[in-house]
């Protein structure tokens, strides 16, 4: 069988160490770099090129390899709350088998026959000896990130009125007003308005008397 992975992707990984004998194990430790769109997009996630430390352990079992390790890296994003850039680290165990490719030939049993095609949908197989981790570290990243970041647990947000950041200042508010009494003070207003303008008129008229009576 021909490998289409290339081993030289710091992702793609080398069993033949185990030597497909069962209860052999392999204790690996490696820093790759985050591939890209190592995240939630938008929300939050790993930068492309990020360093990520990885603690593996590779176990060959009968039917291919059993992978079980850690992933460590930060993660940035933005506080859902304030939205305010955070720097979060991230931790994420996975387990995954790795299966030969000639497995059912070394004594898989099937429940039924036909069940054969959908469980190799979900399967994730050795090519000549090597496997991708990618995937399953992907998908453990991403379970593992928060899909409501914030920068604290208590972050207060944003002034729903004025939007300033709330934990910048925590006496900010605003006072409200009544509507009614608001309604009330305009008219208020407009009546003060009318008598002045009628205390303007009659001073006016008292001017033009004064000056018929000279």
């Amino acid at each position: 069988m021909t490998a289409r992975l290339d081993h030289r992707n710091p992702l793609v990984f080398d069993t033949h160490e185990l030597g497909r004998r069962p209860g052999a194990l392999q204790r690996l430790t490696r820093t790759v770099d985050a591939p890209k769109d190592f995240g939630v997009q938008g929300v939050v996630g790993v930068p492309e090129g990020a360093p990520v430390e990885l603690e593996l352990r590779l176990e060959s079992v009968m039917e291919g390899v059993l992978v079980t390790g850690t992933a460590r890296a930060q993660a940035e994003g933005e506080c859902v709350r304030c939205l305010e850039p955070l720097q979060l680290d991230v931790e994420a165990d996975f387990q995954e088998m790795f299966s030969y490719p000639d497995a059912d030939d070394r004594g898989r049993v099937h429940a039924e026959p036909g069940d054969d095609a959908e469980d190799d949908e979900d399967r994730l197989f050795l090519e000549d000896g090597l496997f991708d981790l990618e995937p399953v570290l992907r998908d453990a990243v991403v379970l593992a990130l928060p899909m409501q970041p914030v920068c604290q647990e208590d972050c207060p947000g944003l002034c729903s009125e004025c939007g300033a950041r709330l934990a910048d200042d925590p006496d900010h508010h605003h006072d409200a007003v009544d509507i009614r009494w608001a309604a009330l003070k305009g008219l208020a207003g407009s009546l003060g308005d009318g008598e002045k303008d009628e205390m303007s008129g009659a001073e006016a008229e008292a001017g033009v008397d004064e000056k018929q009576e000279k």
